[in-house]
């Protein structure tokens, strides 16, 4: 009976030390999975990511965030794509990775800084809960090396570029991360997949591209279709919604302040004398997700 009870124990501390949990949130239907490093043990690699992602044999997410890093008050994530790929920076990923924090007791203070691939983005709360956020995404360029996009540098502001055979007035810009708009009098979610199946793999965009449709109504209200870089079709993009809202106030059409409409709802964009760009929106918690032991063992093998 002895030998017993320490076999019944170290089988628990297998269990435990197989167990993994993550939190999922969404912004504007733009699904994350949070995963903890500091609460799971295992790492993550890109057919892992891949696997968490499927919405068939995983959980099913957009992408994932990874994090945080701690390290002397520095606070670091790692976007990840649900293909497995990395990202520089995710408007809706940093409203929910913020949440994530607030949630889970990292973070107490009203304003503070989050670092990603794609420098450092700078968040306030505007509630006691943390469901809505204001977060500074960095400063729109325009510059073709910036981008990047491939050929002299220049600024991209409707350049034509042909993506299955048919050509279209492109503007590029990068807010931490690259992107294309088409300003176009209708736009819809088959238009932009056609398009973006092309565009995001196009050779004039080395580090591939996210690309957005946009319909501007009047000087404060925009409507954007996105196809993002490694994740496909989207119901919204935090950083798709500022890039569309920077050309908008590029090309004059719109002031510098706008509200930004996609199938998952609406983001406020506001951009400043410098370039300096800032997205308001709201984040949505959705459940915390202990995986099974059979679904940990097909993560370990992948």
């Amino acid at each position: 009976m002895n030998t017993a009870k320490p076999q019944k124990s170290i089988c628990g501390e297998r269990e435990q030390a197989m167990r993994l949990t993550i939190e999922k949130y969404h912004g504007l239907g733009n699904d994350y999975l949070v995963y903890d490093p500091n609460k799971n043990k295992l790492a993550l690699t890109p057919s892992r990511v891949q696997l968490l992602c499927n919405r068939n044999f995983g959980v099913g997410a957009d992408g994932i965030l990874e994090g945080p890093v701690m390290e002397n008050d520095r606070i670091s994530m790692v976007i990840w794509n649900s293909d497995g790929s990395r990202t520089e920076n995710s408007g809706n990923g940093v409203r929910i990775f913020a949440k994530y924090l607030k949630d889970a007791g990292y973070v107490q203070k009203k304003d503070f800084t989050i670092h990603s691939e794609g420098g450092e983005i700078d968040i306030h709360y505007l509630n006691e809960e943390g469901t809505r956020l204001k977060a500074s995404m960095g400063k729109a360029s325009f510059w073709s090396d910036e981008v990047p996009v491939t050929g002299p540098r220049r600024e991209i502001i409707n350049e034509t570029m042909v993506f299955g055979r048919i050509p279209y007035p492109v503007t590029c810009l990068s807010v931490g991360n690259p992107h294309l708009v088409i300003l176009m009098d209708e736009i819809s979610k088959e238009l932009v997949c056609r398009i973006g199946k092309y565009s995001e793999n196009a050779r004039q965009f080395p580090e591939k591209i996210n690309t957005q449709i946009m319909k501007v109504f009047d000087r404060t209200h925009i409507q954007t279709e996105v196809y993002e870089r490694g994740a496909g079709y989207t119901l919204a993009s935090g950083t798709g919604a500022c890039a569309a809202a920077g050309v908008a106030y590029k090309l004059g059409m719109t002031n510098n302040k706008v509200i930004v409409q996609m199938p998952g709802g609406e983001l406020q964009v506001e951009i400043e004398e410098d370039w300096n760009v800032f997205m308001t929106g709201d984040v949505f918690y959705v459940a915390k997700i202990t995986l099974s032991n059979e679904f940990v063992e097909k993560l370990r093998a992948v």
